[in-house]
């Protein structure tokens, strides 16, 4: 590990991690700014608009160095900001109390890649761009280029752009070999838009920035992963075979059968509407009040029992919220478990579209443990289930009164984080840590250490550029920089609105996508009625089929990246410039993913597309899977790439060569 140098000069000084210069500050440039502000937020069903009422900025030009602290003040002013070297941080403390703003500006170098923020969907590589960092529903087509875009924009405020996400975090892995985190619940903002410097700007004075060195891209990451914890191992089920996301009550028990008797293999069936439905006008909703509903699904316990006795386990879905006309939000009430309205002794309500519910407030400790164990724990694993989808922890309010007093600024992006808890403590009540999978799309800081594993959110059901098919790798390569090893994301896509609905093509592409992540979970959509399913078309569905084999087998490789990172904190779908970062043509790789070092998968994520090109690294020969044809690496290579065969290569001096071999000619798909 690298170690955190101040270096005075005169004037100024410099801050370097190992032999990399970050901050250079001297009179004429400073590096830090403070002031105040106050923040003006408007909140519409998950979807944020921040601006800040800016009162001050002011320069920090004369810096007073002792020992291992600085002093920043004014020019002529009395100090304002204190810096202490601590450890491979900066400890930061204002002299004024009323200071409510930082910008911090690091050095910024020609040609320079900036990786991470979260679960950034759009770009994996930053640079150049700007990315407020706050948790947020990240909207509808995500490009206000594009009609679809306008028309969300338009009628429900809830369009987006491309930095918008549910997983923000405040981490920037670069390209010069150090890592950057900025210690805050706070709203932040990355702006990598000048070329002379990174301006890093934050809504309090986080207590510590934190900084990373090491000589490989891997390495970083590893520490990374150990600074916000690990998530725990994927259960050996879940990568065995695939989810099958079903929500039509009774029946998707037969329709599960039909598809296992196509030959699929199955190894969990999701129903998140196993509470029941509530049907909205966008589209088929759940009922908020997290029990079985067997009037939707008839002795449930006993079918979640039969499917267990075959290997094949339950999920369910469960968000933080009680919508106000189910018997849980009564309990709660009665009991004062939920936050609180900021003028007032009454509940807060939140408008989740044509229902209402109250926010469990995870900050009074009698109240997480009532969720976690009288819920979670009493109504779903007692019950039986083994998963669920644990959705909206972006949702908090900024103007709730908290148990604990938290500001809603700042507790806002915490609470993914918290919400994750919440269930991890659940599961290990019950001795199933390990064993049950809760997946989320919110995230912050923290939230691998608790949540095992992420999903990418709600994609159109199309190929579109910023909110289509290819945002699941970006989302799995950038939230993977900055320590989450497990990610996927919703087969087929998730939101179908103004006429856009699946094709048959858009399914299969999909489905060739999932079967190499380490989840493959499918979904019906928020309209299911209006889109074509998986088994809902022959040729679909046998493409599906085969793509469950292909998943299955590759289950024992699998399982040897899911033990690898539990030790080293590498991603399963990592971007490739962890493995093979001597070919800097990997650095600027977003479109494909390594699985593992030992293979890399190029996904087709256009429509009409028979052919589609790889970028292979240098220093190895590569394998195609499906023909056993071998390229030298360090060159693009143009595939035939039909429905079924994705471009997918090996490394020919893998030690799981004779597992890789068995896929030519369609060998695991016979």
């Amino acid at each position: 590990m690298s170690v955190l140098r101040l270096i005075p000069c005169e004037g100024g000084f410099d801050l370097a991690i190992g032999g990399t210069l970050v901050l250079r500050h001297r009179p004429d440039t400073p590096a830090l700014f403070v002031g105040t502000g106050h923040a003006d937020v408007d909140m519409y069903r998950g979807n944020y608009f921040l601006s800040d009422r800016l009162d001050a900025r002011m320069p920090l030009v004369d810096a007073s160095i002792e020992g291992e602290t600085v002093t920043l003040a004014a020019a002529g002013g009395e100090p304002l900001l204190r810096i202490e070297i601590d450890g491979g941080a900066l400890a930061l403390t204002a002299l004024d109390p009323a200071l409510n703003r930082v910008w911090l500006r690091c050095v910024a170098e020609p040609g320079e890649r900036l990786w991470g923020g979260g679960e950034q969907m759009s770009y994996f590589d930053m640079a150049g761009r700007r990315f407020p960092l706050w948790t947020s529903e990240p909207g509808v087509g995500r490009d206000k280029s594009t009609l679809m875009t306008f028309q969300c924009d338009r009628d429900g405020r809830s369009g987006g752009d491309y930095w918008n996400t549910n997983y923000p975090q405040p981490t920037y892995v670069s390209s010069r070999r150090y890592a950057f985190h900025l210690d805050t619940t706070a709203y932040s903002c990355f702006d990598f838009r000048d070329p002379a410097f990174h301006e890093i700007e934050a809504w309090e004075i986080p207590a510590r920035i934190e900084l990373f060195g090491a000589d490989r891209f891997a390495a970083l990451v590893t520490q990374l992963s150990t600074r916000f914890g690990r998530q725990p191992m994927l259960p050996a089920w879940a990568c065995d075979g695939a989810i099958l996301g079903l929500k039509q009550g009774e029946e998707s028990f037969a329709r599960m059968e039909a598809m296992i008797a196509a030959g699929a293999v199955v190894s969990g069936l999701w129903c998140e509407d196993w509470v029941g439905l509530r049907v909205t006008s966008f589209g088929k909703r759940l009922f908020w009040d997290w029990k079985a509903n067997e009037a939707r699904y008839p002795a449930l316990r006993d079918r979640i029992a039969a499917l267990a006795a075959r290997g094949i386990r339950f999920l369910g879905y469960v968000n933080p919220y009680l919508a106000i006309d189910g018997s849980l939000y009564a309990e709660a009430l009665a009991a004062g478990y939920l936050a609180l309205r900021i003028d007032g002794d009454e509940p807060y309500v939140v408008d989740f579209g044509e229902f209402d519910c109250g926010i469990v407030d995870f900050t009074n400790p009698a109240a997480a443990d009532w969720f976690a164990d009288r819920v979670i724990g009493r109504e779903m694993l007692d019950y039986g289930l083994s998963g669920w989808m644990a959705d909206f922890g972006e949702y908090l309010p900024t103007d709730v009164r908290l148990y604990d007093g938290t500001d809603g600024m700042l507790a806002h992006n915490a609470w993914p984080t918290i919400w994750a808890e919440v269930n991890a403590r659940a599961i290990a009540s019950r001795g199933r840590t390990g064993d049950a999978l809760f997946f989320m799309r919110a995230g912050f800081t923290g939230v691998g250490r608790h949540c095992p594993l992420l999903w990418a959110g709600d994609q159109c059901v199309d190929f579109s550029r910023h909110d289509g098919i290819g945002t699941v790798i970006r989302a799995a390569l950038s939230s993977g920089m900055v320590g989450n090893a497990y990610h996927h994301s919703d087969l087929g896509g998730y939101t179908s609105l103004y006429g856009n609905v699946r094709t048959p093509e858009l399914l299969m592409r999909w489905s060739e996508l999932s079967a190499f992540s380490p989840v493959m979970r499918s979904h019906e959509g928020n309209r299911p009625d209006d889109n074509l399913q998986l088994d809902g078309d022959a040729a679909v569905l046998s493409h599906f089929v085969d793509m469950t084999r292909v998943h299955a087998a590759l289950a024992p490789y699998m399982r040897t990246l899911c033990e690898a990172a539990a030790t080293s904190g590498l991603p399963v779908q990592r971007a490739l410039l962890l493995d093979w970062e001597e070919d800097a043509a990997c650095w600027g790789i977003e479109t494909q993913f390594g699985l593992g070092r030992d293979m890399i998968v190029a996904p087709v994520i256009e429509a009409d597309r028979d052919t589609w090109s790889a970028y292979l690294p240098a220093g190895a020969q590569w394998v195609h899977l499906w023909t056993g044809d071998r390229f030298e690496g360090g060159a693009h290579v143009e595939v035939a790439a039909p429905l079924g065969r994705p471009p997918v290569f090996w490394c020919a001096d893998s030690e799981h060569a004779p597992l890789f071999a068995s896929f030519a000619d369609d060998g695991v798909k016979r």
